[in-house]
C-alpha cells in the first residue's frame, strides 16, 4: 500500500519525494510505502495547523460536537479496513484491531459530548466593581505523537479531546503503522473536519530524531502528547523543557497484579490471563509481575499455567489469543529476560522463545530481584511470578520498580483490597479486575518513569487548554496616584 501524508486536508508526499517502507512482521512482505518526512515537511504542517487554528477554535462547540459524532460513526464504519491494515502491519489480531477502532470511536464521541463541559468559573474578588473569572480556552497548535501497539486507539487520543477543545493537531504518525495512523486522518477529514485541523506526518526511523525535534521546537507548537517508551519519553521532556512547552507523557510499565490470600482464584487467573497475553503483551498497562501470597502460589500457579499453555497461538489471521509480536528483537529481548531468570533459579512454567515473531504465552516462576525480568520492562508475551510473604510484603514488591502505571489487586475482602490498592505507587488500581483496562471519561496516565498528566475527561480538559484570569472592572475605580 501506498501512502501520502495528509497536510492542511491535501494528500502531500515528502518535500524530497523520499520513502520508506513498512514490511509485515510474519511474511516480511512491504505492508506500506510511507512519505519519509523531515522539517521541511513538519513546518508545512505546522503551518497548516496554525492556518485553521483561529476559525476551528471559534466554531461553536455543537459543530465541533457533529463533527466528531460523524467521525465515530465513520471510524466503526471502517473496521474491517483498519483491521486489514493495522494487522499487515504490527501483526496484531483482527480482534485486538477491532477492539481499537470500538474504543476509539467510543473516545471520539466522549471528546463531542466534552465540548460543551469545557468550563470556568466566578472568583470573588476583593476589589469592588470587580467581576473575575476563570476562563478555559484553546491553546493553539498541538503535537500527537502515538505508538503502534494499540495504533487506532492511542493515535484517537491524542487527537480527539484536543480537537473538541477547539485546538488543531499534527499527529506524528509511528513508522511501524503509517498507514493506520493515515487512515484516522482520512476518516476525519471524510466526516467534514476542516482542513488543517489535523495533519499526518510520516517518517523514517532513521528519521525520526530530526522529525520529533523539529515538532518540538517549532514556535507554533504549543503542547506535545507522547505515548511511548521511557526512554524516549525522557529525550521528549528535555527537549520540550528548553522551550518551555508542557509535554502529557504516557510511558513505560511494569503492572503489578497483587493476588492476596482470600483471592478468587478463578477471576484472579483469568484476569492475569487477560491483563498479561492481550495483544501479546504489547500494552503499557500489561500484567507484567503477578505478586502472590505464598500461602496460595502454588495452587495459582498451576491453574494459572495451565490456562497460558492452552492459549492458542499462531498466524494473527487464524482463530488464536496470541499473533505476531511487533519485530523479531521483541522475541529475543523476552528469551534473553527468561534465560537470565532460570540461569538465577527462576522455573519455566510454560511458553518460551520461537525462531519467529510469533511466540506462545510464557510464565516465569519464583523470580527474584536479582533477575532482569523482576524490574525491566519486557512488553512481550512473558509474565513473571513473585511470591510474597503477606499483605505487606505484597505491596513492597509491587512498588518495587520505577515505574507506576497500572496495577490490580485480588481479595475477597474488599476493604483490606481496597487499602492494598491506596498504597500502591501507580497512576491506576483496579480491585478485582486486570491490570488492562481504558475509558475514554476516565483519568488515565501514570506515576514515576509511567509519565506525568492525564488523558481523558474533564483531567483531559485540563490538560488541553490554557486556564487564564479575566476580569471585568469598574472604570472608574480608585487608584492611589
Amino acid at each position: 500500500m501506498d501512502i501520502t501524508m495528509l497536510i492542511g486536508g491535501a494528500d502531500t508526499p515528502a518535500a524530497d519525494d523520499a520513502v520508506f517502507e513498512r514490511r509485515n512482521p510474519v511474511s516480511g512482505d512491504v505492508a506500506t510505502r510511507a512519505p519519509a518526512g523531515k522539517t521541511g515537511d513538519v513546518d508545512k504542517a505546522v503551518e497548516a495547523a496554525a492556518a485553521a487554528f483561529p476559525d476551528w477554535s471559534q466554531t461553536a462547540p455543537a459543530a465541533r460536537r457533529a463533527v466528531l459524532n460523524k467521525a465515530a460513526d465513520a471510524l466503526d464504519a471502517a473496521t474491517e479496513e483498519f483491521i486489514k491494515t493495522a494487522m499487515a502491519e504490527t501483526g496484531a489480531t483482527g480482534p485486538w484491531i477491532g477492539f481499537n477502532v470500538m474504543l476509539a470511536a467510543n473516545m471520539l464521541r466522549e471528546a463531542a459530548a466534552m465540548t460543551t463541559q469545557i468550563t470556568g468559573e466566578i472568583i470573588p474578588s476583593n476589589k469592588p466593581g470587580t467581576m473575575a473569572m476563570a476562563v478555559r480556552e484553546p491553546v493553539g497548535v498541538l503535537v500527537g505523537m502515538a505508538p503502534w501497539n494499540a495504533p487506532v486507539i492511542l493515535a484517537v487520543r491524542a487527537l480527539a479531546l484536543p480537537i473538541a477543545c477547539g485546538n488543531t493537531v499534527v499527529l506524528k504518525a509511528s513508522e511501524m503503522c503509517p498507514a493506520t495512523h493515515r487512515l484516522i486522518g482520512k476518516v476525519l477529514t471524510d466526516s467534514g473536519l476542516p482542513e488543517g485541523v489535523v495533519n499526518v506526518v510520516t517518517h523514517s526511523a532513521d528519521d525520526a530524531p530530526e522529525v520529533v525535534s523539529a515538532l518540538i521546537a517549532h514556535p507554533k507548537v504549543k503542547r506535545i502528547n507522547f505515548t511511548g517508551s521511557t526512554r524516549v519519553g525522557k529525550i521528549i521532556a528535555e527537549q520540550a523543557g528548553r522551550h518551555l512547552k508542557p509535554v502529557l507523557l504516557e510511558l513505560g510499565g511494569k503492572a503489578p497484579l497483587v493476588i492476596l490470600d482470600d483471592a478468587d482464584m478463578e477471576g484472579a487467573v483469568n484476569a492475569a490471563a487477560f491483563g498479561a497475553f492481550m495483544n501479546q503483551g504489547q500494552i503499557c498497562m500489561s500484567t507484567e509481575k503477578i505478586v502472590v501470597d505464598e500461602s496460595i502460589a502454588d495452587e495459582f500457579v498451576k491453574r494459572f499455567g495451565e490456562k497460558a499453555a492452552a492459549l492458542p497461538h499462531g498466524d494473527p489471521s487464524g482463530h488464536v489469543v496470541l499473533g505476531s509480536v511487533v519485530d523479531r528483537a521483541t522475541v529475543e529481548k523476552v528469551d534473553a529476560l527468561v534465560k537470565d531468570a532460570l540461569d538465577k533459579g527462576a522455573e519455566l512454567v510454560t511458553g518460551g522463545a520461537t525462531d519467529s515473531t510469533i511466540m506462545p504465552a510464557t510464565v516465569v516462576d519464583k523470580v527474584t530481584p536479582d533477575m532482569r525480568i523482576y524490574s525491566e520492562e519486557s512488553f512481550g508475551p512473558v509474565v513473571c511470578v513473585v511470591r510474597a510473604k503477606g499483605v505487606d510484603d505484597a505491596v513492597r514488591i509491587a512498588n518495587d520498580t520505577e515505574y507506576g502505571l497500572s496495577s490490580a489487586v485480588f481479595g475477597q475482602d474488599v476493604q483490606r483490597a481496597l487499602s492494598v490498592a491506596r498504597r500502591i505507587e501507580a497512576g491506576i488500581c483496579h480491585v478485582n479486575g486486570p491490570t488492562v483496562a481504558d475509558e475514554a471519561q476516565m483519568p488515565f496516565g501514570g506515576m514515576k518513569s509511567s509519565g506525568y498528566g492525564r488523558f481523558g475527561g474533564k483531567a483531559g480538559v485540563d490538560e488541553f487548554t490554557e486556564l487564564r484570569w479575566i476580569t471585568v472592572e469598574d472604570p472608574g475605580q480608585h487608584y492611589p496616584f
